[in-house]
């Protein structure tokens, strides 16, 4: 139990609150459930408004979930995605994870314009695009919709993307990546997206948009990638600037 005055060392009651719940977080495992809020406030002797802003932060950090209706339960650990120009399945196995992937859906069409613009492609050549959802140790991770010249793969099949990396069938066909350029913004998942990768509605998630390039310059592929933002978070490997 927290004493009534403020600690000693000038840290707000809420970051009490917090490291006694880290504390209660070491002796439980994912998916187990906290107690109820008024009865952790009472054990630990502080009022529910201060305890709920200390929960919210540990929610805000992947370390706990929050369920409607049901309660607040441990939340499964977040993998940093270091930024870096690797593929689902290379990235996953050098983590000790195990990479696998269902294709949603495969079809041939016209760029059109946006796509067409993206891969730098008239309108009407003809592009794959393919949905996969990805996973890792069997948890769905991420959804990944990629934009492809069919010229580049012209016998690319469903089957050859089931739990295989795209850039080892691109290195197998001759096509080696020199460089790209990607965005990452916050957003939130559609209804569509919510059922696929199994969690609530508006949940949120990190949208990743990715264009390769080849050595000359040119498109090779767009990739729009939506990743689990209660399974994920970024990291950056920082070094200062040169003298």
């Amino acid at each position: 139990m927290l004493s009534s005055g403020e600690p000693a060392n000038g840290s707000t009651k809420r970051q009490v609150v917090r490291r006694e719940l880290l504390a209660m977080l070491d002796e439980l495992g994912v998916g187990d459930a906290l107690s109820s809020e008024r009865r952790l406030a009472e054990e630990l002797g502080v009022s529910r408004p201060t305890l709920r802003a200390a929960i919210d932060g540990l929610v805000n950090d992947g370390l706990l979930e929050r369920r409607h209706g049901s309660g607040t339960y441990v939340a499964e650990p977040r993998i940093a995605v270091p930024l870096t120009m690797t593929s689902f399945t290379e990235d996953m196995r050098r983590r000790g994870m195990r990479p696998d992937g269902r294709v949603l859906s495969f079809r041939t069409e016209t760029a059109g314009a946006r796509i067409g613009r993206r891969l730098a492609l008239s309108p009407v050549e003809e592009v794959f695009t393919i949905r996969r959802l990805r996973l890792a140790d069997g948890a769905t991770m991420a959804i990944e919709t990629l934009y492809l010249p069919r010229r580049l793969l012209p016998d690319l099949r469903r089957q050859d993307l089931e739990g295989r990396s795209f850039y080892d069938l691109l290195r197998s066909g001759g096509v080696e990546i020199a460089s790209g350029t990607e965005t990452i913004e916050p957003s939130v998942t559609t209804a569509e997206e919510a059922a696929e990768l199994g969690v609530p509605v508006h949940s949120p998630v990190f949208l990743f948009e990715r264009v390769t390039r080849d050595e000359e310059g040119g498109p090779l592929e767009y990739v729009r990638s939506l990743y689990r933002g209660d399974r994920y978070r970024l990291q950056l490997d920082l070094r200062p600037p040169p003298h």
